[in-house]
């Protein structure tokens, strides 16, 4: 799916979340995973993307969590040609900075919703693509500033 930019990390847990025949989803699962994926910022994509995440169904993802599946984004990296890996508190640090959870400590479905920006967040944790391009935004604007050459006021 998406070629293959998803983290294996993430793709074994929604192995182990999703109702699968004999290894395999049947198509409502599919159909869920892939309109999760393409809607992330639904607060129905939220949900079942959280419940993935929420390894033990706790109602919220602390930093071990997050740092479970930073390690498929590093996984990931160490196979291809990028420069700098932020350290996992860097990226941690930024999570909780975007999102603002009421308690400082976990992050909440809720928190995530609330926030305007949870399909970035749980984006760049399972894949790849998503990752890199939020750690090299400020180096892609220039980019797409000579694009447009409408100018703004």
């Amino acid at each position: 799916y998406n070629t293959s930019t998803l983290t294996p990390v993430f793709i074994s847990r929604v192995f182990q979340e999703c109702l699968t025949y004999g290894g395999e989803m049947d198509y409502k699962s599919y159909l869920d995973f892939a309109l999760a994926l393409e809607h992330r910022n639904s607060p129905q994509a939220l949900h079942y993307l959280f419940q993935i995440m929420d390894s033990d169904n706790k109602g919220y993802l602390h930093p071990g969590d997050l740092s479970y599946f930073y390690k498929g984004i590093i996984q990931m990296l160490a196979t291809r040609p990028f420069a700098d890996v932020p350290p996992f508190n860097n990226v941690q640090n930024e999570i909780f900075d975007m999102v603002k959870p009421v308690d400082s400590t976990r992050i909440t479905l809720k928190d995530l919703i609330n926030c305007g920006q949870g399909g970035l967040v749980l984006s760049i944790l399972i894949d790849i693509n998503s990752f890199w391009s939020y750690e090299n935004r400020e180096s892609l604007l220039p980019q797409l500033a000579t694009k447009d050459d409408t100018i703004h006021v």
